[in-house]
């Protein structure tokens, strides 16, 4: 099951309280005192861990809530610190404040970690308020309360390649002809109902990751079909490959198709509409050499772009549209 959102409750542990005692020794009727610190609280931390992929395991508790520290004793012994709540997370966590919606962090880097609720502060003990006035002091400190907080954890996939375009654009298909993921795949709108990840090879031992985002359609960016849960996992790719089923649909034809979706980009983030696209028109196996020519002529004319016409059925032109995209991500990152 892939959990690409989850909202938990984190608090630090509360720190121990500090003790109110004196010593008490053969031969020492008045000892001074001796109370000991509270022990501070554990805290609550995030890491990242090449382990997990989803937020899965995360929302098998919504709170977690650290140990408190231990009080403090006599003899000026302190108590023990409370124990530290490491949560682990897949690697593009972003941390938001729930009441506030603020950005705390994006935790992209392999082992990367933050303390995102600290335990209180143990409470001193009695050994601290001993003044030349006051040789017998009767106060602690109580110890401070953990910090505590609401937090949004959403999970951006991280892949060169994000795959786009209408439900049935034949974009699982793809994915599971150019590596070896292997995605649902069916002849009905949503087969895809949420992200895949595949990996292509490429000469030279080189690969990248292509995400096969859900279809989207008109409204997405407001959550229709879910798609602003989608859309998200674009937002860290490096180029997009559009696919358009240039065989037509019932009620659209492909270049509307193409621009509902590049409208839904923008309206979502602006900066999506700008990232490198590739626009793919596939199941060219279902029209004639002419005539699918002239469906591209057309296309083309339509949209004021270059596109790469593929069959995903029969691999026709998927090795050119491989090479294309092995270009347009060393341009990227040169």
């Amino acid at each position: 099951m892939f959990v690409d959102e989850a909202v938990i409750y984190v608090k630090g542990g509360d720190g121990g309280n500090g003790c109110v005692s004196f010593r008490r020794e053969k031969y020492v009727p008045h000892g001074g005192p001796d109370g000991g610190d509270g022990g501070k609280g554990g805290d609550i931390i995030l890491q990242i861990s090449e382990k997990i992929e989803t937020l899965l395991d995360v929302t098998s508790r919504v709170k977690y809530i650290a140990d408190s520290g231990l009080n403090g004793k006599g003899s000026t012994k302190s108590g023990k610190d409370g124990k530290d709540i490491t949560i682990s997370l897949p690697r593009g966590t972003l941390i938001k404040d729930k009441e506030t919606g603020r950005i705390l962090k994006d935790m992209s880097t392999a082992g990367e970690s933050i303390v995102i609720a600290r335990g209180g502060r143990g409470g001193r003990g009695n050994k601290h308020f001993a003044t030349s006035t006051n040789r017998v002091p009767r106060q602690a400190e109580k110890g401070k309360p953990g910090e505590e907080r609401w937090l949004i954890l959403e999970l951006k996939l991280f892949a060169d390649v994000g795959l786009i375009g209408m439900p049935n654009a034949g974009k699982s298909t793809l994915l599971s002809r150019i590596s070896k993921a292997r995605p649902k795949i069916a002849d009905y709108p949503f087969t895809t109902l949420q992200p895949q990840l595949g990996v292509v090879e490429i000469e030279n031992f080189r690969r990248f990751i292509v995400a096969d985002i859900p279809g989207l359609i008109e409204g997405a960016h407001k959550g229709i079909g879910l798609g602003d849960e989608f859309l998200r996992h674009i937002e860290r790719t490096k180029v997009l490959v559009h696919m358009v089923d240039i065989s037509g649909f019932p009620e659209k034809d492909p270049a509307e198709a193409y621009h509902i979706i590049r409208n839904e980009l923008k309206q979502y983030n602006p900066k999506l509409s700008e990232k490198t696209e590739i626009v793919v028109a596939n199941k060219m196996d279902l029209l004639n050499e002419e005539t699918g020519a002239i469906c591209i002529k057309t296309f083309e004319e339509k949209i004021s772009r270059p596109v790469c016409p593929v069959s995903t059925i029969t691999g026709k032109n998927l090795n050119a549209l491989i090479y294309l995209l092995s270009k347009a991500l060393q341009k990227d990152t040169s």
